[in-house]
C-alpha cells in the first residue's frame, strides 16, 4: 500500500473533521462534502469496482447504500422512541421532576452534571449500549438548564469511559472471537488503561459544566472507576460499566451531604425551590426504572436473552458481499418503546398523549435520518474500498516498533468511521494482531488499546453526535459539539497510547 493511497483515504475523514469541527458545518453539509471526496478516491486511486457479484460499480455503490441506510434505521430505532419518551416526560413534568429533585440534591451545577452526565449515562451504557446514555442524558441536560450543544457534549463525554464494556459487554466479543485470549484477562487490561486515564474524562466533564470543585469530580472518577476495574478485573467484561455507575453513584449520592458548601446569610438566600412529591418523583423515573428492569432480564437471564437475540432479521446482497442483521427484540430501541408504552398503561394515561410525543418527536427524525443515511455512506464506501485498511497499514509500517503508541489512535479512527466501538472492534482487532506478529509485539496490551481507543472514539464519532443533537433539537449545528470534544478524545487517546508504549516495553519476554 503506497503512502499516495494512505494519504488520499485520509482525505474524506479529515475534510469531514476540518468541516465540522474547524468551520462549524452541520452533519449533512459535511457528510455530502466527504462522500463527495470519497468516491473518486476509491474509484480512481484504489481503483475500486465493488465486488463481481455486485455486477458492477452501480450495484456496488448500490450495496453500500443499502448497508448505510440499514444501519442508520437501527440507529434511528434508538432515537425515535427516546425522542418520545422525552417530549412525553416533557409534556407531563417528568423532566421538571427531575431538575426539581436532582437540585433538592445539590443546587450545583457541577453536581447535577457529575449525576446525569456521569452516574446516569455510564449507568445506561452498561445497560443497553448503541447510543442510548446520550439520547437519554441530553435531554435531561437541557430541562436542568445546559445549552443543546453544551449537553450532548457532556452526555458524550460522560459515558465514553464505559462504552469498552457497553451493552452488558457486547464490544468485547468480537475481539475475544478472533483472539481466543481469555475474556478476563483481556477485560482487566483494557479497564486498567481506563482506571488510568478516567479522570481525564471526569475533568473534561467538569470544565463543559462550568462548576463542581475539583475534589467532587475527582471523587465521582474514583467512586466509578473504582468498582469498574475491580468487577473488569475479577468478574469479566459483562458488567463493569453497568456494576460501577450503580456502586459508584449510590456512593457518590450518599456522600453529597458532607460537602455541601457553607449556607449564605438568611437574608441573601433565594427561597428554595420545593422539590417533587413521591408520586410526581416515582412518575418521574417510572420510564426508567421499567427500561433498567427490561435491560437487566434480557441481558442477564440466558434463557430469556438468547430467545430474544436469537430472533434476528438478517440480509445479504451480492452473495454475501454487503450485509446485515438486526435482533429487533434485544434492541434497546425496542426495550425504550417498550419501557414508555408500560409506563403510561402503569399511569393511566391517554393515548393521544402517547399520539402527540410521537408527532412532535417524528417532526425531528428526516434531518437526523439524512445526516445518519451520509455518515454511514461514507463510513461503508471508506470500508469497502479498502481505504480504512489502508490507512491502518500505513500507521503500522510508519510507527514500526512505536506502534503500540498509536493502537488506541487506531480503535478511535474506526469508531470515528463506523459510529460504534463494537464495529471498530469487529473490522480493526485482525489487523491489531495482525500488527502484533508482524514486530513481535505482545498482543494482549495492543487488543486492550483498541478496545480503549473503540470506546473514546465515541465522543468524536459523527453518527454519535447526530443521534444526540436530534433529541434536543441539534440539527445543523453538530460542528459545535465536535469542537466541545475533540480536545477531551485527543488527550485521552494520547495518554492511553503512552500508557500502551509503557505497557509494551515492560512485558516479559
Amino acid at each position: 500500500m503506497s503512502a499516495f493511497q494512505a494519504a488520499a483515504a485520509l482525505l474524506p475523514i479529515g475534510l469531514v473533521v476540518l468541516l465540522m469541527a474547524g468551520l462549524g458545518w452541520g452533519a449533512v453539509a459535511a457528510g455530502l462534502a466527504g462522500g463527495a471526496a470519497a468516491l473518486p478516491v476509491a474509484l480512481l486511486v484504489f481503483g475500486w469496482q465493488g465486488p463481481a457479484a455486485a455486477g458492477g460499480l452501480g450495484g456496488a455503490l448500490a450495496g453500500v447504500a443499502a448497508e448505510a441506510g440499514f444501519s442508520a434505521l437501527t440507529i434511528i430505532w434508538v432515537v425515535a422512541p427516546a425522542l418520545m419518551l422525552h417530549e412525553w416526560q416533557q409534556a407531563n413534568g417528568g423532566t421538571e421532576a427531575l431538575r426539581r429533585a436532582l437540585l433538592r440534591l445539590s443546587a450545583d451545577r457541577g453536581v447535577t452534571a457529575l449525576l446525569v452526565a456521569w452516574f446516569f449515562a455510564l449507568f445506561a451504557e452498561g445497560a443497553a449500549g448503541f447510543g442510548t446514555p446520550v439520547v437519554l442524558a441530553a435531554p435531561i441536560l437541557v430541562g436542568l438548564g445546559f445549552p443543546p450543544a453544551q449537553a450532548v457534549a457532556m452526555a458524550l463525554v460522560g459515558h465514553a469511559v464505559g462504552v469498552s464494556f457497553g451493552a452488558v459487554g457486547t464490544p468485547v466479543v468480537p475481539q475475544v472471537a478472533a483472539s481466543g485470549l481469555d475474556p478476563l484477562a483481556l477485560s482487566g487490561a483494557t479497564a486498567l488503561l481506563h482506571a488510568a486515564c478516567g479522570w481525564a474524562m471526569a475533568l473534561a466533564l467538569r470544565h463543559m459544566a462550568g462548576a463542581a470543585s475539583l475534589r467532587l469530580a475527582l471523587g465521582a472518577a474514583f467512586a466509578f472507576l473504582l468498582p469498574f476495574t475491580a468487577i473488569a478485573l475479577w468478574v469479566g467484561p459483562e458488567l463493569p460499566t453497568l456494576g460501577g455507575a450503580l456502586i459508584g453513584g449510590l456512593a457518590f449520592a450518599a456522600a453529597l451531604p458532607r460537602r455541601r458548601p457553607a449556607p449564605e446569610p438568611r437574608s441573601r438566600r433565594p427561597a428554595p425551590e420545593p422539590g417533587p412529591t413521591r408520586r410526581e418523583m416515582l412518575a418521574a423515573v417510572l420510564p426508567y426504572l421499567l427500561l433498567l428492569g427490561l435491560i437487566l432480564a434480557t441481558r442477564l437471564l440466558p434463557p430469556l436473552r438468547q430467545a430474544l437475540a436469537g430472533a434476528t432479521l438478517d440480509w445479504s446482497l451480492a452473495e454475501g458481499a454487503f450485509g446485515g442483521s438486526v435482533a429487533p427484540l434485544y434492541h434497546p430501541g425496542t426495550l425504550l418503546m417498550a419501557s414508555l408504552l408500560l409506563a403510561a398503561l402503569w399511569r393511566r394515561r391517554r393515548l393521544s398523549e402517547l399520539g402527540g410525543a410521537a408527532a412532535r418527536a417524528l417532526v425531528r427524525l428526516p434531518a437526523v435520518l439524512l445526516a445518519l443515511l451520509l455518515m454511514l455512506g461514507l463510513a461503508r464506501l471508506m470500508v469497502h474500498s479498502g481505504m480504512i485498511a489502508a490507512l491502518a497499514q500505513a500507521a503500522a509500517g510508519l510507527a514500526g516498533a512505536g506502534w503500540p503508541v498509536f493502537a488506541a489512535a487506531t480503535g478511535a479512527l474506526g469508531t470515528f468511521v463506523t459510529g460504534s466501538a463494537t464495529a471498530s472492534n469487529i473490522l480493526l482487532t485482525d489487523f491489531q494482531l495482525a500488527t502484533a506478529a508482524a514486530l513481535s509485539l505482545p498482543v494482549l496490551p495492543l487488543l486492550a488499546a483498541q478496545g480503549f481507543g473503540a470506546a473514546i472514539g465515541n465522543i468524536i464519532c459523527p453518527h454519535n453526535i447526530v443521534a444526540g443533537g436530534a433529541t434536543v433539537g441539534l440539527a445543523g449545528r453538530e460542528g459545535e459539539v465536535l469542537r466541545r470534544t475533540l480536545p477531551a478524545a485527543t488527550l485521552v487517546v494520547a495518554l492511553g497510547g503512552a500508557l500502551t508504549l509503557a505497557a509494551v516495553a515492560a512485558w516479559p519476554g
